[in-house]
């Protein structure tokens, strides 16, 4: 499964602009896996975006324009997933409430 921060350079298809518009689906894919016994900090460095990532896409969009919108757009989105995982795994550590 190809993942937003590994995509080429070439704009993105219509179909995966449309599923940046749903950052929950990828965060409960990942609080799955979570709850599967996978380790959170792995989890988050799987949804954020590398450093590495980051600056190749800069350099991108200094050559390209019209690619700086695309890739913010992305990084926005893989922020927002992060911020709802860790909401998840946020309430999975709260302690119950006493009765």
């Amino acid at each position: 499964m190809a993942t937003i921060a590994s995509l080429p350079n070439a704009s993105l298809p219509t179909e995966i602009l449309s599923d940046l518009e749903f950052p929950q689906r990828e965060a409960a894919f990942f609080y799955g896996l979570f709850l599967r016994g996978h380790s959170p900090d792995q989890l988050r460095r799987d949804i954020e975006v590398p450093a590495a990532v980051l600056a190749k896409w800069h350099r991108d969009a200094e050559r390209e324009p019209h690619l700086r919108n695309v890739f913010a757009r992305m990084i926005e989105y893989r922020r927002h997933v992060l911020a709802i995982f860790d909401t998840l795994i946020g309430s999975e550590h709260k302690p119950g409430r006493v009765q």
